[in-house]
């Protein structure tokens, strides 16, 4: 089964990719990721996965731009982030996998044991349902620190927030 799937980092993508190759899956990596901010951050990441993504033969898409303005204008405010993140994110990404004839999507973000888990599916299966392409449920969580202590050791980029202006805020804020 070919699966396309959004990466968020690289250091994520170690444990999914794994995972989906033992259950028989062929990945394709996607990186769409208009909330990440400031340009730096989004750059080191963006070009952790561009570097890493060979390493373990896995095709690449990368998707869109450095997009902070089309992120802000996308909320309808401050509580709606998340929603309005994972929106974002997983209908472009089943969007592309419905253009491009995959089986099925998944995302690095159910790897994180830092999201939300439940909004994350809920809003994939609508992106599923609008684009007429299979959502593929992974829970990839039980493998979260075993990735990012293999991303240790490959000396991957690993950041320290989830990406957008307020989750870095929120990283400085609540310590």
């Amino acid at each position: 089964m070919h699966t396309l799937l959004h990466v968020c980092c690289a250091p994520c993508s170690i444990a999914c990719i794994d995972m989906l190759r033992e259950q028989g899956h062929a990945p394709t990596a996607y990186w769409f990721n208009p909330n990440i901010h400031p340009y730096t951050e989004y750059r080191a990441r963006r070009d952790a996965v561009a570097a890493y993504m060979p390493t373990v033969n896995v095709p690449l898409v990368q998707a869109g731009g450095y997009d902070l303005r089309g992120f802000l204008q996308a909320l309808p405010s401050y509580d709606d982030r998340c929603q309005t993140c994972y929106t974002l994110r997983l209908y472009s990404t089943a969007q592309y996998a419905a253009a491009q004839g995959f089986d099925s999507f998944t995302s690095t973000l159910l790897v994180s044991p830092y999201q939300n888990h439940a909004q994350l599916c809920a809003v994939a299966e609508k992106a599923a349902a609008k684009y007429g392409v299979p959502f593929l449920y992974c829970d990839f969580r039980e493998r979260f620190r075993e990735g990012q202590a293999r991303a240790r050791e490959l000396g991957l980029y690993r950041q320290k927030y989830c990406g957008c202006m307020f989750s870095e805020e929120e990283r400085y804020c609540n310590k």
